[in-house]
């Protein structure tokens, strides 16, 4: 079995959680949708989760997972059924994504380019293979089949004096990882992370948001040109089958929610 990158402490013990295990279950969450407070370190590499303090603890951050959560509805009869295709060789793994937060308060964007084999055509901060937590499935929900990938990702804010001109200009995107990126402000990040994946309707919108934000879309000779996308692209849900269709994920949504909190304070 790969050695997993994220460890629990349960009852003072540790654990290395299974892949088909959730997360935030083990550590006693509830079935709400959070945030829960976690403490949380790193110990040789690992990321370390305890739901009580314990020696070479760093921090406590908020985790929270979608409701919807592949993890929490597969339960241990459809695990062992016939057929079920679930990792058996590897435990939970851990990402990092980026809030880059500019002097003129706002924070950077990626699109993965619709070619990806993980989370294609979503929006998300830049990162890779600390203040925030999600618990993070693909495939998102089981009606688009089996979870093939299980990860802790930390949302890290990095707050820059620069503007967000002087960063754009030193900007290097990926164009096979990346597809577009945006700078998005307060306003606008508020509607988006009121419109939180599992409940019926957005928390609460800003009554006046521009019809649309722009994007700088990358082309294939590593130029990008501008372009206006809908708002309306960024307030979609995380829909019930495998669509395809460009949306913000709903780790982002949380994590520039928090971000807001950061803002005000």
């Amino acid at each position: 079995m790969a050695a997993a990158r994220v460890l629990l402490i349960l009852a003072g013990r540790p654990v290395s959680p299974r892949f088909v295990q959730s997360v935030c279950r083990l550590l006693g969450a509830g079935p709400g949708l959070g945030p829960w407070p976690t403490h949380c370190g790193l110990k040789r590499g690992r990321l370390v989760l305890s739901d009580g303090p314990f020696p070479g603890a760093s921090t406590r951050l908020p985790l929270q997972r979608p409701p919807f959560c592949p993890f929490v509805a597969l339960d241990q009869q459809q695990l062992r059924a016939p057929g079920a295709e679930l990792p058996t060789n590897r435990g939970v793994d851990l990402g990092v994504a980026v809030m880059l937060q500019s002097s003129d308060q706002t924070v950077l964007l990626t699109r993965r380019t619709r070619t990806l084999s993980v989370s294609p055509n979503l929006w998300v901060p830049p990162g890779g293979h600390v203040e925030l937590d999600e618990e993070s499935a693909y495939p998102p929900r089981l009606s688009w089949g089996l979870p093939k990938y299980h990860h802790i990702i930390l949302y890290l804010l990095v707050v820059s004096q620069e503007s967000q001109q002087q960063l754009q200009a030193r900007i290097q995107p990926n164009p096979s990882e990346v597809s577009a990126f945006m700078w998005l402000g307060p306003d606008v990040a508020a509607a988006v992370a009121a419109t939180e994946d599992g409940t019926e309707t957005p928390r609460h919108l800003p009554q006046e948001l521009p019809p649309s934000v722009l994007t700088a879309e990358l082309e294939e000779d590593g130029g990008a040109r501008p372009l206006a996308m809908p708002v309306s692209t960024l307030l979609r849900m995380t829909p019930t089958t495998d669509e395809g269709k460009e949306r913000v994920s709903s780790g982002t949504k949380f994590a520039l929610g928090l971000w807001l909190q950061h803002l005000r304070r």
